[in-house]
């Protein structure tokens, strides 16, 4: 059984169509990152964080002298990689929803995933800045109490919050997942997808001292990281709807296999 097991999950990742959602799943994670009502409250989230933590930098009195303690750097960290744990379980939960309806709604995955290609085309128009009132940003707000158990709360809460406002690059996450037809391949790109959104938040907490200048730079580009998503979107609709799409992921997966590339695995 674990035989099996394990062969399934082989094939799951050699598919060529995960192969090719992966890289797009972390890029949308990324793009996530940089949207408006992330980026610009990345400095204050993790600072937050290391207050609940108890990392704050503190003040105290030796004798005549005032001496600062450094926040414990690694407690901050740790207390950015429950929260992401926390947004990466909303988003896997989700994504497993999607592939596991996929796989139930396999015999009309066709007409569905070409529907949801032009969702995704829409919602890339949105971040292209054409669509105006997709640019509108909706926000979930909790403060969870101080303690290093409340990070993975805020998590969750940033991962149902923010659903609104990264919808466009999560709903082609949620769309290639569905068109995999499996809770597993949900997962997976979920994961890629948090891996995009999160490891930034980590660098920050790593780095807080010289992450000023790359957050100053990714704002002052900010606009042109949007219209790059927002292009990315309207191109992976595209390819859903024409069918595209699946002709990339047969080539690539006749290229693994040792097939003829150039002729679609059927």
């Amino acid at each position: 059984m674990l035989a099996d097991a394990g062969d399934a999950f082989g094939q799951t990742v050699v598919s060529g169509s995960l192969l090719l959602a992966i890289p797009v799943a972390l890029i949308a994670g990324l793009v996530s990152f940089a949207s408006p009502c992330v980026l610009p409250l990345v400095p204050a989230y993790v600072g937050y964080l290391g207050g609940m933590t108890g990392s704050a930098q503190t003040v105290f009195s030796e004798g005549d002298t005032l001496v600062r303690t450094a926040p414990a750097r690694s407690r901050v960290l740790l207390g950015v990689a429950l929260f992401v744990a926390g947004f990466t379980a909303v988003f896997v939960a989700l994504a497993v929803l999607a592939g596991s309806l996929g796989g139930l709604l396999v015999e009309y995955q066709d007409p569905i995933t070409r529907v949801l290609g032009v969702v995704v085309i829409v919602l890339g128009l949105g971040f292209l800045g054409l669509i105006p009132f997709l640019q509108n940003e909706k926000r979930v707000h909790l403060a969870p109490r101080a303690g290093l158990w409340g990070a993975p709360l805020l998590g969750v809460t940033f991962g149902l919050g923010w659903v609104p406002c990264i919808g466009p690059t999560l709903a082609a996450i949620l769309t290639l997942s569905l068109d995999g037809g499996s809770a597993g391949r949900g997962a997976l790109l979920a994961v890629a997808f948090c891996l995009g959104l999160g490891l930034p938040f980590l660098l920050v907490a790593l780095f807080v001292d010289r992450s000023a200048g790359a957050l100053g730079f990714l704002r002052r580009h900010r606009l042109a990281i949007m219209r790059f998503g927002g292009a990315m979107l309207v191109i992976l609709g595209i390819a859903l709807v024409t069918g595209v799409w699946g002709t990339w992921s047969s080539w690539l997966q006749g290229v693994l296999v040792g097939g003829d590339p150039f002729v679609p695995v059927v």
